[in-house]
């Protein structure tokens, strides 16, 4: 039997979905809700596979590899795993800079 981990969601990527759902529900409350629920799922997944997401790319070229993500177009989930949690670090939107919002999110603290 697999092993199983516990999600855990940092204040910061709680506090990241919340921007998302709210500014998305200002135009589509049930988009809003219906993307609050994929990214959710997405997220408890991990329990059993935490390695399923990949290292993050501009974090790997730059030889930091302990942090994954998982890809919930057009956001980015980031986590890192710790023994048998998974802690949710971050959901940040693609489009946006990703490497400065890691690098000043994950490195500079």
């Amino acid at each position: 039997m697999k092993p199983k981990y516990d999600v855990i969601w940092t204040g910061v990527a709680e506090n990241d979905l919340k921007n998302i759902i709210e500014y998305i529900s200002e135009d589509n409350p049930q988009d809003a809700i219906n993307i609050l629920e994929r990214i959710r799922k997405k997220a408890s997944n991990l329990y059993t596979l935490p390695e399923r997401g990949r290292i993050v790319p501009e974090l790997q070229c730059q030889g930091i590899l302990q942090y994954r993500e998982l890809v919930i177009p057009p956001w980015r989930l980031i986590y890192k795993i710790d023994e048998r949690k998974i802690y949710v670090l971050s959901v940040i939107d693609s489009r946006q800079n990703v490497e400065d919002i890691l690098l000043n999110r994950l490195i500079y603290r």
